[in-house]
């Protein structure tokens, strides 16, 4: 892809950080359990930097979950999973005050949300009752129990997985929900080596998975992404490309200005791990897809004509192509 940018992206002592040089090193625990795209792992480390969350949307039987539960064991991270059920309560989630019959006092039973890393499985089956237990996690880092709010562990990503196939037994994330996903992330099919790999090393034990990274390089490293510098010609163009999903003629409604927020810190983000002190117009680009594809709903006569949400997006940097500075 070219380079856009008006100048050199600069290489920055952001680049000699444990989390940049230990890359490479997490690509290859990961490896050992899960096969497929590296790119997909990136996204991962891409939005815990950005201090984000992720929909993983695929068919069962692609490793949505074993690549979750991979990645988890490199960050040496506390991990929950909480396997969403028509049955599951809000509280079976968040925890709840139980009453000490010794002492005759309520104790806070903590619930599976207080992880680092939270695997909601199978996020749509359950009811928006239970799904909306996660709103108040995922955009403030909280939860409040019988009045009382109790912050979550630093750093905290929700990472959900639902299969975008059935249409029983589920319910559909309301938007509100769904817009609090920094990406949505969309696995396919492996690819003739990948799966060949996968039948030939089925019946092997794998090798035990490293932990490569802690939560305070984590943490260390969230912080070193603020810093980032990004141009402002930059911040105008995420602007016009998110408000230009507004008025384009197949969407019934577009981006929200939470995804010229997310734009700006994934972009961040990604210019941290390739050791860049600066955010290029390539990393915007690059991660549009994945910010927005979610977030734009097209009108009934575009879903009829099959028009793509990736299609709106591509048309909306071709009529808001970025200006270099002068």
């Amino acid at each position: 892809m070219t380079d856009l940018s008006s100048s050199s992206p600069r290489t920055s002592p952001a680049a000699q950080h444990p989390v940049q040089r230990a890359r490479a090193t997490l690509h290859a625990e990961v490896g050992k359990h899960y096969v497929g795209s590296r790119d997909t792992v990136d996204l991962l480390l891409v939005a815990l930097l950005a201090r984000g969350h992720i929909l993983l949307e695929g068919v069962p039987g692609i490793a949505k979950t074993t690549l979750v539960k991979t990645f988890t064991e490199t960050l040496g991270c506390a991990f929950s999973r909480i396997q969403f059920t028509p049955d599951l309560l809000p509280a079976d989630i968040t925890g709840t005050y139980v009453l000490n019959l010794r002492d005759q006092t309520f104790t806070l039973r903590r619930g599976p949300v207080f992880a680092n890393i939270v695997l909601a499985d199978e996020i749509n089956r359950a009811p928006a009752k239970t799904q909306s237990a996660l709103l108040e996690a995922m955009q403030e880092s909280q939860v409040t129990i019988e009045g009382e709010t109790h912050r979550l562990p630093s750093p905290f990503m929700v990472l959900a997985t639902q299969n975008p196939i059935e249409q029983e037994g589920v319910y559909v994330l309301p938007e509100a929900q769904v817009d609090r996903f920094l990406f949505r992330v969309l696995l396919g099919y492996p690819t003739f080596d990948e799966e060949r790999q996968v039948l030939a090393t089925w019946n092997r034990t794998p090798p035990p998975v490293g932990v490569v990274l802690s939560p305070e390089l984590i943490e260390s490293a969230a912080r070193a992404v603020e810093e980032i510098h990004i141009a402002p010609t930059l911040i105008d163009w995420i602007v016009r490309v998110v408000q230009a999903t507004r008025v384009h003629p197949s969407v019934r409604l577009g981006a929200s200005p939470r995804a010229s927020l997310a734009l700006l810190r994934t972009s961040k983000a990604r210019a941290f791990l390739h050791g860049r002190d600066m955010v290029i117009p390539d990393d915007i680009k690059e991660l549009a897809r994945y910010v927005l594809n979610h977030r734009i709903l097209l009108n009934p006569e575009a879903e009829l004509d099959q028009v793509r949400v990736d299609e709106v997006v591509s048309e909306c940097f071709q009529q808001t192509p970025y200006a270099r500075e002068s």
